[in-house]
């Protein structure tokens, strides 16, 4: 680049990374809601699944996070995994086993077969996640990536906002239908994009930067120029190093703490708003979209105030008081529907923005394989949350007959985890 003007550099820098943008994030968004929608559609089975076999909120609740359990175990081994072989043939891998587990969904007929199932689904699905986030650190630095995360995580919402009504409409339309359920019809029709996604990443997705054919030699030189001067700045750590990291496990607790947040909504939204009065699936569905599209907008603007003001620290801990001070709101108006969706928009915006901006804080001060291993052991040890979260949450309202208690034990978790990210320190995280 010697001899080009300043401006001009930052704008073919720019052109770029607009460019590697628009190639992988789709490919990676359409994964990701696969994914997402795959993991808690069981919230929607829940309407009509525990009547037709007869379960407790207790059994859902349990076979629900039990999906954690499997996640856990594999997770590690699978983002390792994942750093050898290269994302294209193991995210691939991951998506077309999902998607084949979760259809198998329609033959469970007991509470053992439930917990069963999720647990092969944990299994299948384990490093799809953290695989992803160390595969954008192959791409882009880290002041690029709290925007880029951020639109790779709407996923979240934009699955809500699109297989809520889904999920809504094909169980209030389609019971009884060659024989099958409504809940049935919708595990094996929301189970053929994960296959789908799983053939598209073999076909399109490139592992790392020197992969892209659709790159010139100037474009790959400056990517990986930007790559290797941000890698000599970090910390590497052999396995051992990374296992017994002080401040790794405070991210881990972190992420347990807001994971349990996100789960307690995720599978017990339709319920919740089901305890307000409506009854129909289909508004019910209709209803889900409303907070995940408000939190889709937020989680952009927060990935893209954190990039433009290089700070992360407050941009987490400012949407998880947000959520908590949503998830008690929930309680007070849960018996108005207006209100209540109000109060679950907010907490439902809170939860979700501050996912994408948490994993901007690791991956800022790891490189290498111990990105690997740091960013699997967070996510798998955060991700027990989602096992003990639904289970709870089930637990409390077989015990008090409703939701309130478990609203209030979230919303105490959010406030725990903006607490101990405001303890990191600014130098760690703020690069």
């Amino acid at each position: 680049m010697n001899g080009v003007n300043k401006d001009d550099a930052l704008t073919f820098e720019d052109a770029t990374y607009a460019r590697v943008t628009w190639r992988i994030l789709p490919i990676l968004l359409l994964c990701y809601m696969a994914s997402y929608l795959d993991r808690v559609n069981v919230g929607f089975a829940k309407l009509q699944m525990l009547t037709d076999l007869n379960f407790s909120d207790t059994v859902y609740g349990l076979g629900a996070g039990i999906f954690f359990v499997g996640y856990f175990l594999f997770e590690i081994p699978s983002n390792i995994i994942l750093h050898k072989v290269g994302a294209r043939i193991w995210i691939a891998r991951i998506m077309i086993t999902w998607g084949l587990v979760s259809a198998a969904m329609i033959f469970v007929t007991s509470p053992f077969q439930f917990y069963l199932m999720r647990f092969l689904l944990g299994v299948a699905e384990a490093g799809f996640f953290p695989g992803v986030i160390l595969y954008l650190t192959y791409w882009y630095p880290s002041r690029r990536r709290g925007k880029i995360t951020a639109g790779f995580m709407t996923a979240v919402a934009m699955s809500g906002v699109i297989g809520g009504p889904l999920s809504g409409w094909i169980m209030h339309n389609m019971p009884g239908v060659y024989g099958l359920a409504g809940w049935q019809w919708m595990f094996l029709i929301e189970a053929i994009p994960s296959v789908l996604a799983g053939i598209v990443v073999f076909l399109l997705l490139q592992d790392r930067i020197s992969d892209a054919t659709w790159l010139n030699t100037a474009e790959k030189s400056l990517l990986l120029e930007q790559i290797r001067r941000e890698e000599l700045a970090k910390q590497t750590f052999n396995f051992v190093q990374v296992m017994t990291h002080a401040r790794l496990w405070q991210m881990a607790l972190i992420y347990f703490s807001f994971v349990m947040g996100l789960y307690g909504v995720s599978f017990w939204l339709p319920t919740i708003i089901k305890s307000t009065g409506v009854v129909d699936t289909f508004t019910i569905g209709l209803l889900t979209a409303i907070p995940y599209a408000v939190a889709g907008i937020g989680m952009v603007l927060a990935g893209r105030s954190a990039d433009l003001h290089k700070e992360r620290r407050w941009h987490v801990i400012v949407p998880a008081i947000l959520g908590c001070t949503g998830l008690l709101l929930t309680t007070l108006y849960g018996s108005n529907t207006m209100l209540a969706m109000v109060s679950l928009t907010i907490a439902t915006l809170g939860i979700l923005t501050t996912f994408p901006l948490f994993w901007s804080l690791p991956t800022a001060f790891l490189g290498g394989s111990a990105a690997a291993a740091g960013i699997a052991l967070i996510n798998s040890l955060g991700n027990l949350a989602g096992f003990v979260s639904p289970y709870l949450v089930g637990w409390l309202k077989d015990l008090t007959h409703s939701t309130d208690a478990g609203m209030v034990m979230m919303a105490a978790s959010m406030l725990a985890g903006a607490f101990l990210t405001w303890l990191l320190p600014n130098s760690m995280v703020n690069k």
